[in-house]
C-alpha cells in the first residue's frame, strides 16, 4: 500500500504544464488510459455531465488553433465540456455541479496522463462560447477547458517556480 501511495505523489509532483510539445499524437493505450481516468471520475449525484471530445485531426486541430495560441504542437487535444441541462443544483440555486464535475474528471485525465508517461498542459485561455461554436458543440454544452496531451521536446522541463510551494501552515486551518 505505502509503494502505491508513494507512486501516486510522484505523479502528483512531478506534473507539470508543458508548453512544448514535439507532436507526436498520444498513443491509443494511453489516450485510452486517460479517457477511462476521466470516465471513473466522480460526478454529483453519478449524473455523468461530462462530455470529452478528442481532437486529434488536422481539421478538428486548426479549429483549436483558431481559439486558443496555447496548444503548444500537442498533436492530441482533449475537450472537456459539460451538459448544463444535467447538472445538480447545489442549496440556495447560486452553483451547480457542472464546473466541478467537469473539473475533477479534467484532473483525473490530467494525473492519468502523467501516470501513462504522457505530460499535459491544462488551457483556460480562450472564450468557452466561441470555442463551443467553432467546434459545432451542441448548444446545451459548455467548454470547461483545453488539455493538451503529447510527449515534451527533449529538454523542456517545468518552469523554474514549480516547486515553489507555500507551507501547510499558509494555506491550511484548522477548526
Amino acid at each position: 500500500m505505502e509503494e502505491k501511495m508513494m507512486e501516486f505523489f510522484e505523479v502528483v509532483k512531478n506534473r507539470y504544464a508543458c508548453k512544448k510539445f514535439d507532436g507526436r499524437p498520444v498513443a491509443k493505450e494511453q489516450l485510452d488510459a486517460i479517457l477511462e481516468a476521466g470516465r471513473l471520475a466522480p460526478t454529483a449525484k453519478n449524473l455523468q455531465e461530462q462530455r470529452i471530445y478528442v481532437v486529434q485531426s488536422e481539421e478538428g486541430l486548426a479549429k483549436i488553433d483558431k481559439v486558443t495560441p496555447c496548444r503548444y504542437g500537442a498533436a492530441t487535444v482533449v475537450v472537456v465540456a459539460f451538459d448544463t441541462t444535467n447538472v445538480f443544483t447545489y442549496p440556495g440555486e447560486k452553483r451547480d455541479s457542472g464546473v466541478e464535475d467537469a473539473t475533477i474528471v479534467a484532473t483525473h485525465m490530467m494525473l492519468a496522463a502523467k501516470a501513462e508517461g504522457v505530460d499535459s498542459c491544462w488551457i483556460n485561455f480562450f472564450d468557452p462560447e466561441v470555442s463551443a461554436k467553432e467546434l459545432g458543440l451542441p448548444e446545451n454544452e459548455e467548454v470547461l477547458m483545453i488539455l493538451d496531451l503529447g510527449y515534451p521536446v527533449e529538454g523542456t522541463t517545468p518552469l523554474a517556480m514549480h516547486t515553489q510551494r507555500k507551507e501547510l501552515s499558509e494555506t491550511v486551518t484548522y477548526m
